[in-house]
């Protein structure tokens, strides 16, 4: 049993409390930290939690009875724990941004190298997700031949006025970036990005949509286009066109109705609903591979420094439209190969 210590009571952090609680098997939260001690405190009588509030983060980490902390906090705090966890040899799980720099997130890469063994698993969720895994399956069994070309949208009914348009790359983008070169087995070159015409539901302050072309070290050319007032729904999308044939990802499983002359199906409205499964599954594959002394077979903590580096580039392109900027990557170690 994986004794976890959670850092960060928002609302991702209880998601990950509430199933570790009372959904998946061989974890136990035994400790807890927040900025805020009254909502950490009431989370944990809410949920039933036999587990010790920490004021301090750092001592959570230290603690004797925790053997896995989980990073939920706000982004920028990520480093500082995961970094703090990894030194002290324990296994973490840090959900995205791994860290806020690219520069950041090697000085977590050469602490765990130097460790000598994978501690870190990054919340990248979609890489668990069975429409995504079915996907990847196809591509590698080169059902579709060698891939040409991708493309992808991300689309969120509506965001409200704090959201902007860097946000459209760190915070949406950001899953398309990890979950795409995981897909392809391939490695981002170079990145532009290109404004439609905006859509009069976007605050002044907000370039929606945006489209972001990448292109991969294969040649691979991919589009993704982020349109986060579509007003429809909550959809993603992905097309890899290859040599041979076409491969879709599948669309999320919903009753079809055949009513008032019409042929329908409901769409998703909360990305909460559309990965739920996927959160279960990654949490799970984390718990195993510790339980069973198995290598952790997540994001690491190469993939974290992957997509923050991309993630900088694509923010630096989307302040010259049009202008195709170099992603420059380091060598990746044999350690994360």
């Amino acid at each position: 049993m994986v004794r976890i210590g959670v850092i960060g009571c928002g609302g991702i952090g209880v998601e990950h409390i509430k199933r570790i609680t009372n959904t998946l098997s061989g974890g136990v939260v035994v400790a807890v930290n927040d900025i805020n001690q009254e909502h950490a405190e009431q989370v944990i009588k809410d949920l039933g939690l036999q587990a010790k509030f920490y004021a301090d983060g750092h001592e959570l980490v230290h603690a004797d009875d925790v053997d896995a902390v989980l990073v939920t906090c706000w982004g920028p705090a990520h480093k500082e724990y995961v970094l703090d966890a990894v030194n002290a040899g324990k296994y973490c799980f840090c959900e995205k941004p791994l860290a806020t720099t690219a520069e950041d997130c090697l000085e977590i890469v050469e602490a765990e190298m130097k460790q000598g063994k994978h501690l870190v698993q990054v919340g990248f969720m979609r890489r668990f997700d069975a429409g995504y895994v079915a996907l990847k399956k196809a591509i590698d069994a080169g059902e579709i031949g060698a891939p040409l070309m991708l493309h992808a949208a991300h689309r969120n009914p509506v965001v409200d006025d704090r959201y902007t348009t860097d946000m459209a790359i760190n915070d949406t983008m950001i899953h398309e970036i990890d979950v795409l070169h995981w897909l392809l087995d391939d490695e981002y070159v170079s990145a532009q990005v290109v404004y439609p015409r905006k859509t009069k539901y976007a605050s002044d302050h907000l370039a929606d949509p945006q489209i972001v072309m990448v292109e991969t070290k294969k040649g691979v050319r991919i589009d993704v286009e982020i349109f986060v007032n579509c007003k429809y729904g909550y959809d993603i999308k992905c097309e890899v066109v290859g040599e041979d044939g076409v491969a879709y990802l599948p669309e999320p499983a919903t009753v079809q109705v055949r009513k008032d002359a019409a042929l329908k199906r409901p769409i998703l409205m909360d990305w909460k609903d559309r990965f739920i499964e996927a959160y279960d599954v990654e949490l799970q594959a984390f718990l195993d591979n510790i339980n069973n002394g198995t290598p952790l077979n997540g994001p690491t903590s190469w993939d974290g420094y992957a997509a923050a580096l991309t993630a900088d580039v694509c923010v630096k392109a989307q302040q010259k439209p049009g202008e195709i900027l170099p992603i420059q990557l380091k060598e990746c170690p044999e350690f994360y190969k």
